[in-house]
């Protein structure tokens, strides 16, 4: 775009920010521009004690963040963050004081598909399975389909099912769920939590594996779209979390517990495991599914078929 520089901004925002509510006598904002594809204002007016005056008016944020955008296309210089600063002139007829700062943080810098804190991740998984069993090469399940920062609907790069080959039984787990956020800086593990599922070694074909795997997926697409699942996971032992198709009767439902080995070694601290169990309506025992997530009714099925939470 054609230059425009702070003075530029200034003299735009000058006429905004001097329409004040009463009692302000002072101003701060801090914007940032574009991160993958979002970028914020805050901040509002003060009055001489300090303290924040209301404001109903939404044209400061508006504003700055139109000449943030501006000074972001022009500008020549690496920056991501804004401050700018109003103070109410001393006398009627004096220039209200705008100033605008800019400054580059890298905190906010949000990651790229190359970043190479998500392999960081796929690798402290592969480590904890590798101490459990032997993992099959590929993926028993695997969806990628993914925007431009490499992001899938877990969030991360990762959306697969690994395949486990434990001592007398075997292991289908999520692969990515606790991959940190791509697109953005947050420090946090995905959504902080794995699923898998135990099967008895011979009970598995390769189109049995398939199914399997790709009803895990949809399950932690759930988990990905919930709120804190794992959280609640670990308030209850173990919860009712969703039914089954008929394509699995005479399964009907899936019971989400909590497992005591945790995931070591990832970017951003420890990831649970949280066990998915595949139960028959029987289980249940007549209990109310819907009381604290069916919890009782949840741990109750799990304690008869010898899982300890």
């Amino acid at each position: 775009m054609a230059s425009y520089s702070i003075d530029d901004a200034i003299r735009e925002l000058v006429p905004v920010l001097s329409k004040a509510p009463a009692g302000a006598v002072s101003g701060e904002w801090s914007a940032t521009t574009m991160q993958a594809g979002h970028s914020s204002s805050t901040g509002g007016y003060r009055d001489a004690a300090g303290k924040q005056v209301p404001d109903d008016s939404r044209d400061p944020l508006r504003a700055i963040g139109a000449v943030v955008e501006k000074l972001d296309a022009a500008s020549s210089e690496r920056f991501n963050r804004v401050v700018v600063r109003w103070r109410k002139p001393a006398l009627p007829f004096m220039r209200a004081q705008v100033t605008i700062e800019t400054s580059f943080d890298p905190s906010i810098v949000p990651r790229g598909p190359d970043d190479p804190i998500y392999e960081r991740a796929a690798s402290a998984r592969r480590a904890f399975w590798q101490g459990r069993g032997t993992v099959r090469e590929g993926f028993a399940a695997e969806r990628a389909s993914a925007n431009s920062y490499a992001q899938t609907k877990w969030f991360g790069p990762h959306r697969r099912i690994l395949a486990i080959d434990a001592p007398g039984r075997m292991i289908l787990g999520t692969d990515g769920l606790s991959t940190p956020w791509a697109g953005i800086s947050e420090p946090e593990n995905g959504v902080e939590c794995e699923l898998f599922m135990e099967f008895g070694a011979a009970t598995l074909d390769a189109t049995t594996i398939g199914d399997w795997g790709n009803l895990l997926i949809n399950l932690g697409d759930l988990v990905a779209d919930g709120h804190r699942v794992a959280r609640d996971v670990e308030k209850h032992g173990a919860v009712l979390f969703c039914r089954l198709t008929e394509d699995y009767a005479p399964l009907t439902r899936i019971i989400l517990s909590r497992d005591p080995a945790r995931i070591d070694g990832m970017p951003f601290g420890a990831v649970p495991l949280i066990r998915a169990t595949a139960i028959a309506e029987a289980e249940i025992d007549g209990r109310d599914p819907d009381e604290d997530w069916g919890a009782t009714a949840a741990r109750q099925a799990l304690v008869k078929r010898g899982i300890e939470l």
